[in-house]
């Protein structure tokens, strides 16, 4: 595997994963159940005080 053909796959394939993979990503943060679970996430540290 030489650079000329990892640099093809990273510019096609690559590329376009992480743009799949943002994607889910958001859609995952802004789902209609995500808000309740963010909100407690965000709580964690104050449940000692």
């Amino acid at each position: 595997m030489d650079y000329n053909l990892m640099r093809e796959f990273a510019d096609s394939c690559g590329l376009l994963g992480m743009v799949l993979f943002f994607a889910g990503c958001v859609a995952f943060a802004l789902r209609p159940g995500g808000h309740s679970q963010a909100h407690e996430a965000a709580h964690i540290p104050f449940k000692d005080d």
